[in-house]
């Protein structure tokens, strides 16, 4: 890779953390929230209305059954999560970062999860002995419930980053240089502008 291209990706990423840092994390959000409510409809098809698991298929699932089965799609969107988490990480500071921080490790273990369940997919070659692929926790915990599980894990801490991000604490908000909220660097130049 060039150095030409280096900077240009290191200048994309700033401009994310920086400028394009709220529309990136409420885009980012909005996906988030759309994946989670199709587990949250397809374990209320399962638990509340009663229907057999491979008919709970979520709201999408109904319209293209295959977006169900497709392990390349499930893991996918696990590599997605797992790269805006990366991506947008150096926009958060102080305690937002920990707790962004806690939903990429959590999401980087529910990827290699997905990775499992890809590669025995692909090989039709199931692990573990079982009749098919399954993922290392689904060997105690069925896969609804798991999945389920794992993007709640994954999104509550990053809720709590967005919050905490959001409301930052004087020492965070003199730090920040995302375009999330106001922060002292941009009052000091309109107070500078204004005595000028």
């Amino acid at each position: 890779m060039t150095q030409t291209a280096v900077t240009a990706k290191l200048g994309l990423i700033k401009q994310l953390n920086e400028r394009h840092h709220k529309a990136a994390l409420n885009t980012f959000l909005v996906v988030v929230i759309g994946h989670w409510a199709e587990h949250l409809v397809q374990a209320y098809q399962i638990w509340i209305l009663g229907l057999p698991r491979p008919q709970a298929r979520g709201v999408l699932g109904q319209v293209w059954p295959w977006l169900v089965t497709s392990e390349w799609l499930h893991y996918g969107y696990a590599i997605v999560m797992l790269v805006f988490l990366f991506l947008l990480r150096p926009g958060f500071v102080g305690r937002s970062r920990t707790w962004w921080t806690v939903a990429l490790a959590i999401q980087f273990w529910h990827h290699i999860e997905h990775f499992l369940l890809l590669v025995q997919a692909q090989t039709h070659h199931p692990f573990w002995g079982q009749p098919v692929p399954t993922s290392m926790l689904q060997l105690v915990f069925p896969r609804v419930e798991l999945h389920l599980f794992y993007n709640s894990i994954v999104f509550i801490p990053m809720v709590i980053a967005m919050y905490l991000h959001a409301r930052p604490s004087l020492a965070e908000k003199n730090e920040m240089v995302c375009s999330c909220v106001g922060h002292r660097r941009d009052s000091t130049h309109a107070l500078a502008a204004h005595a000028a």
